[in-house]
Protein backbone atom coordinates (compact mmCIF):
# COMPACT_ATOMS: atom_id res chain seq x y z
CA UNK A 1 0.00 0.00 0.00
CA UNK A 2 1.43 3.60 -1.15
CA UNK A 3 1.85 6.43 1.36
CA UNK A 4 -1.26 8.13 -0.06
CA UNK A 5 -3.01 4.99 0.83
CA UNK A 6 -1.92 4.88 4.20
CA UNK A 7 -2.81 8.47 4.62
CA UNK A 8 -6.56 7.66 3.31
CA UNK A 9 -7.50 4.79 5.16
CA UNK A 10 -5.45 5.66 8.70
CA UNK A 11 -8.29 8.83 8.56
CA UNK A 12 -11.12 7.29 7.56
CA UNK A 13 -10.97 4.72 9.84
CA UNK A 14 -10.22 7.02 12.79
CA UNK A 15 -13.95 8.86 11.94
CA UNK A 16 -14.98 5.18 11.60
CA UNK A 17 -14.67 4.70 15.48
CA UNK A 18 -15.77 7.56 16.23
CA UNK A 19 -12.15 9.47 17.54
CA UNK A 20 -12.60 12.63 15.10
CA UNK A 21 -15.67 13.92 16.33
CA UNK A 22 -13.78 14.09 19.91
CA UNK A 23 -10.89 16.38 18.54
CA UNK A 24 -10.12 19.74 19.09
CA UNK A 25 -11.32 22.18 16.87
CA UNK A 26 -8.15 23.04 15.39
CA UNK A 27 -7.12 19.63 14.73
CA UNK A 28 -11.07 18.69 13.20
CA UNK A 29 -9.99 21.14 10.59
CA UNK A 30 -6.56 19.46 9.81
CA UNK A 31 -8.64 16.61 9.64
CA UNK A 32 -11.12 17.72 7.55
CA UNK A 33 -8.48 19.70 5.28
CA UNK A 34 -6.25 16.17 5.17
CA UNK A 35 -9.50 14.10 3.99
CA UNK A 36 -10.44 16.37 1.26
CA UNK A 37 -7.29 16.53 -0.36
CA UNK A 38 -5.83 13.29 -0.24
CA UNK A 39 -9.46 11.74 -1.23
CA UNK A 40 -8.76 13.68 -4.78
CA UNK A 41 -4.90 13.05 -4.73
CA UNK A 42 -3.30 10.08 -7.27
CA UNK A 43 -0.70 7.66 -5.40
CA UNK A 44 2.08 9.10 -7.23
CA UNK A 45 1.10 13.06 -6.48
CA UNK A 46 3.27 14.82 -4.26
CA UNK A 47 2.64 15.97 -0.96
CA UNK A 48 1.97 19.96 -0.78
CA UNK A 49 3.58 21.95 2.30
CA UNK A 50 0.51 22.92 4.41
CA UNK A 51 -0.86 19.12 3.47
CA UNK A 52 2.32 17.68 5.10
CA UNK A 53 2.22 20.18 8.20
CA UNK A 54 -2.05 19.44 8.70
CA UNK A 55 -0.65 15.76 8.73
CA UNK A 56 2.12 15.56 11.16
CA UNK A 57 0.17 17.85 13.72
CA UNK A 58 -2.91 15.20 13.39
CA UNK A 59 -0.45 12.05 13.72
CA UNK A 60 0.98 13.92 17.01
CA UNK A 61 -2.17 14.32 18.74
CA UNK A 62 -3.08 12.38 21.39
CA UNK A 63 -6.80 11.39 20.12
CA UNK A 64 -5.62 10.42 16.98
CA UNK A 65 -2.78 8.23 18.67
CA UNK A 66 -5.42 6.42 20.63
CA UNK A 67 -7.48 5.83 17.38
CA UNK A 68 -4.46 4.06 15.93
CA UNK A 69 -3.77 1.89 19.13
CA UNK A 70 -6.75 0.55 18.36
CA UNK A 71 -5.78 -0.83 14.93
CA UNK A 72 -6.84 -3.85 15.52
CA UNK A 73 -10.70 -2.91 15.24
CA UNK A 74 -9.96 -1.56 11.51
CA UNK A 75 -8.43 -2.30 8.48
CA UNK A 76 -5.07 -0.47 8.58
CA UNK A 77 -1.94 -1.40 7.25
CA UNK A 78 1.00 -2.83 9.11
CA UNK A 79 2.79 -0.48 7.72
CA UNK A 80 1.05 2.41 8.04
CA UNK A 81 3.27 3.43 11.32
CA UNK A 82 6.47 2.82 9.72
CA UNK A 83 5.12 5.82 6.93
CA UNK A 84 3.53 8.22 9.10
CA UNK A 85 6.58 8.07 11.18
CA UNK A 86 8.37 9.19 8.24
CA UNK A 87 6.11 12.19 7.01
CA UNK A 88 8.79 14.53 7.11
CA UNK A 89 11.55 12.55 5.37
CA UNK A 90 8.95 11.27 2.41
CA UNK A 91 7.29 14.66 2.32
CA UNK A 92 10.92 16.28 1.53
CA UNK A 93 11.24 17.22 -2.47
CA UNK A 94 14.49 15.35 -2.68
CA UNK A 95 13.02 12.21 -0.93
CA UNK A 96 14.25 9.00 -2.66
CA UNK A 97 12.48 5.73 -1.43
CA UNK A 98 14.88 3.44 0.44
CA UNK A 99 14.62 -0.36 0.96
CA UNK A 100 12.89 -0.46 3.69
CA UNK A 101 10.32 2.08 2.03
CA UNK A 102 9.85 -0.02 -0.73
CA UNK A 103 10.09 -3.11 1.07
CA UNK A 104 7.04 -2.14 3.20
CA UNK A 105 4.54 -1.09 0.50
CA UNK A 106 1.61 -3.86 -0.36
CA UNK A 107 0.10 -4.68 -3.36
CA UNK A 108 -2.44 -6.57 -3.79
CA UNK A 109 -1.99 -9.89 -5.65
CA UNK A 110 -4.54 -10.77 -8.55
CA UNK A 111 -4.39 -13.22 -10.33
CA UNK A 112 -1.04 -15.34 -10.67
CA UNK A 113 2.19 -12.98 -11.63
CA UNK A 114 4.75 -14.83 -12.73
CA UNK A 115 8.74 -14.21 -11.71
CA UNK A 116 11.87 -16.06 -13.28
CA UNK A 117 15.15 -15.89 -11.60
CA UNK A 118 18.59 -17.68 -10.61
CA UNK A 119 19.45 -18.03 -7.12
CA UNK A 120 22.65 -20.66 -6.59
CA UNK A 121 23.03 -21.35 -9.94
CA UNK A 122 19.50 -22.90 -9.93
CA UNK A 123 16.76 -21.19 -11.95
CA UNK A 124 13.36 -20.44 -10.65
CA UNK A 125 10.13 -20.22 -11.69
CA UNK A 126 8.14 -18.48 -8.71
CA UNK A 127 4.20 -17.80 -8.84
CA UNK A 128 2.57 -15.59 -6.99
CA UNK A 129 -0.91 -15.61 -5.99
CA UNK A 130 -4.01 -13.81 -4.71
CA UNK A 131 -5.11 -15.00 -1.01
CA UNK A 132 -8.44 -13.09 -1.18
CA UNK A 133 -11.46 -15.82 -1.54
CA UNK A 134 -12.32 -14.19 -4.63
CA UNK A 135 -8.92 -14.98 -6.29
CA UNK A 136 -8.92 -18.80 -5.00
CA UNK A 137 -10.21 -20.30 -7.83
CA UNK A 138 -8.05 -18.49 -10.05
CA UNK A 139 -5.42 -20.70 -9.23
CA UNK A 140 -5.91 -23.49 -7.02
CA UNK A 141 -5.71 -26.43 -9.61
CA UNK A 142 -3.29 -24.71 -11.55
CA UNK A 143 0.09 -26.49 -9.84
CA UNK A 144 -0.41 -29.89 -10.06
CA UNK A 145 3.36 -30.61 -10.80
CA UNK A 146 5.20 -27.47 -8.88
CA UNK A 147 8.17 -28.37 -7.18
CA UNK A 148 7.32 -27.10 -3.17
CA UNK A 149 4.37 -24.67 -2.04
CA UNK A 150 5.53 -21.30 0.19
CA UNK A 151 2.64 -20.57 2.04
CA UNK A 152 2.80 -17.11 3.72
CA UNK A 153 0.80 -16.14 7.01
CA UNK A 154 0.83 -13.09 8.45
CA UNK A 155 1.33 -13.57 12.21
CA UNK A 156 0.00 -9.97 13.02
CA UNK A 157 -3.22 -11.61 11.96
CA UNK A 158 -4.38 -13.40 14.76
CA UNK A 159 -6.76 -10.68 16.14
CA UNK A 160 -8.05 -9.21 12.76
CA UNK A 161 -10.75 -9.90 10.60
CA UNK A 162 -10.92 -10.01 6.79
CA UNK A 163 -11.25 -6.81 4.42
CA UNK A 164 -14.08 -9.09 2.59
CA UNK A 165 -15.79 -11.11 5.37
CA UNK A 166 -15.57 -8.73 9.25
CA UNK A 167 -16.89 -11.57 10.87
CA UNK A 168 -14.10 -14.00 9.79
CA UNK A 169 -10.85 -14.25 11.63
CA UNK A 170 -8.47 -13.75 9.51
CA UNK A 171 -5.77 -17.03 10.81
CA UNK A 172 -8.46 -19.18 11.75
CA UNK A 173 -9.45 -18.41 7.29
CA UNK A 174 -5.55 -19.02 6.75
CA UNK A 175 -5.91 -22.04 8.81
CA UNK A 176 -8.95 -23.24 6.86
CA UNK A 177 -6.97 -22.51 3.55
CA UNK A 178 -3.79 -24.20 4.58
CA UNK A 179 -6.00 -27.19 5.24
CA UNK A 180 -7.06 -27.31 2.44
CA UNK A 181 -3.98 -26.74 0.33
CA UNK A 182 -1.95 -29.34 2.20
CA UNK A 183 -4.11 -32.23 2.03
CA UNK A 184 -5.30 -31.06 -1.51
CA UNK A 185 -4.81 -34.04 -4.04
CA UNK A 186 -3.34 -31.52 -6.50
CA UNK A 187 -0.38 -31.46 -4.17
CA UNK A 188 -0.46 -34.93 -2.71
CA UNK A 189 3.32 -34.92 -3.50
CA UNK A 190 4.21 -31.48 -3.42
CA UNK A 191 6.53 -29.84 -0.70
CA UNK A 192 5.07 -27.24 1.90
CA UNK A 193 7.27 -24.99 3.38
CA UNK A 194 5.07 -22.68 5.73
CA UNK A 195 5.95 -19.15 6.02
CA UNK A 196 4.80 -17.52 9.58
CA UNK A 197 5.74 -14.05 8.63
CA UNK A 198 5.26 -10.70 10.16
CA UNK A 199 6.89 -11.93 13.27
CA UNK A 200 8.35 -8.08 14.47
CA UNK A 201 4.53 -7.09 14.39
CA UNK A 202 3.20 -10.07 16.49
CA UNK A 203 6.16 -9.62 19.10
CA UNK A 204 5.02 -5.97 19.86
CA UNK A 205 1.45 -7.28 19.66
CA UNK A 206 1.35 -10.28 21.55
CA UNK A 207 2.00 -7.94 24.44
CA UNK A 208 -1.22 -6.36 24.67
CA UNK A 209 -3.51 -8.28 22.90
CA UNK A 210 -3.80 -12.27 23.73
CA UNK A 211 -3.89 -14.99 21.37
CA UNK A 212 -7.16 -16.28 23.67
CA UNK A 213 -9.05 -13.64 21.04
CA UNK A 214 -7.96 -16.27 17.67
CA UNK A 215 -7.97 -19.24 20.23
CA UNK A 216 -10.07 -19.42 23.34
CA UNK A 217 -8.97 -22.42 24.24
CA UNK A 218 -5.12 -20.86 24.62
CA UNK A 219 -4.55 -20.95 28.56
CA UNK A 220 -0.57 -20.05 27.78
CA UNK A 221 1.30 -17.34 28.49
CA UNK A 222 1.15 -14.40 25.93
CA UNK A 223 4.88 -14.51 25.46
CA UNK A 224 6.49 -13.84 21.75
CA UNK A 225 8.22 -18.07 21.89
CA UNK A 226 5.00 -19.23 23.51
CA UNK A 227 2.63 -17.75 20.75
CA UNK A 228 4.79 -18.16 17.97
CA UNK A 229 4.63 -22.11 18.87
CA UNK A 230 1.00 -22.17 19.28
CA UNK A 231 0.36 -20.94 16.33
CA UNK A 232 3.07 -23.05 14.40
CA UNK A 233 1.77 -26.38 16.17
CA UNK A 234 -1.68 -25.17 14.80
CA UNK A 235 -0.74 -25.57 11.13
CA UNK A 236 1.35 -28.14 11.51
CA UNK A 237 -1.52 -30.02 12.36
CA UNK A 238 -3.57 -29.85 9.64
CA UNK A 239 -1.22 -32.25 7.89
CA UNK A 240 -2.80 -35.42 7.42
CA UNK A 241 -0.26 -36.80 5.53
CA UNK A 242 2.39 -39.05 7.30
CA UNK A 243 4.51 -38.80 4.30
CA UNK A 244 4.35 -34.85 3.55
CA UNK A 245 6.77 -33.16 6.16
CA UNK A 246 5.46 -29.03 6.45
CA UNK A 247 8.66 -27.15 6.65
CA UNK A 248 8.08 -24.03 9.18
CA UNK A 249 10.00 -20.92 9.24
CA UNK A 250 9.54 -17.76 11.58
CA UNK A 251 9.86 -14.83 9.04
CA UNK A 252 10.14 -11.07 8.52
CA UNK A 253 10.01 -10.07 5.33
CA UNK A 254 11.22 -6.63 5.41
CA UNK A 255 14.92 -8.24 7.21
CA UNK A 256 16.85 -9.10 4.32
CA UNK A 257 19.18 -11.06 5.99
CA UNK A 258 16.45 -13.19 7.85
CA UNK A 259 14.92 -13.82 4.38
CA UNK A 260 18.54 -14.78 3.17
CA UNK A 261 19.02 -17.11 5.49
CA UNK A 262 15.75 -18.80 4.98
CA UNK A 263 15.56 -18.67 1.04
CA UNK A 264 19.02 -20.75 1.50
CA UNK A 265 17.13 -23.39 4.15
CA UNK A 266 14.19 -23.64 1.32
CA UNK A 267 16.70 -23.94 -1.55
CA UNK A 268 17.80 -26.85 0.30
CA UNK A 269 14.56 -28.50 0.83
CA UNK A 270 13.87 -28.21 -2.89
CA UNK A 271 17.04 -29.35 -3.97
CA UNK A 272 16.61 -32.13 -1.62
CA UNK A 273 13.44 -32.89 -3.17
CA UNK A 274 14.18 -32.87 -6.46
CA UNK A 275 16.71 -35.63 -5.33
CA UNK A 276 14.57 -37.91 -3.60
CA UNK A 277 12.11 -37.81 -7.12
CA UNK A 278 15.08 -39.09 -8.74
CA UNK A 279 15.71 -41.63 -6.23
CA UNK A 280 19.30 -40.21 -5.64
CA UNK A 281 18.35 -38.60 -2.34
Amino acid sequence: MSFVSCSKHWLSDCDTIGRLSNLLVVVQADAKMVCDVVSRMEDTEPYSAELLSAMMRLWSDSGIQECFSRAREYQLNDSAQYYLDSLDRIGATDYQPTEQDILRTRVKTTGIVETHFTFKNLHFRLFDVGGQRSERKKWIHCFEDVTAIIFCVALSGYDQVLHEDETTNRMHESLKLFDSICNNKWFKDTSIILFLNKKDIFEKKITKSPLSICFPEYTGPDTYLDGIDHIKCQYESKNKSTNKEVYSHVTCATDTNNIQFVFDAVTDVIIANNLRGCGLY
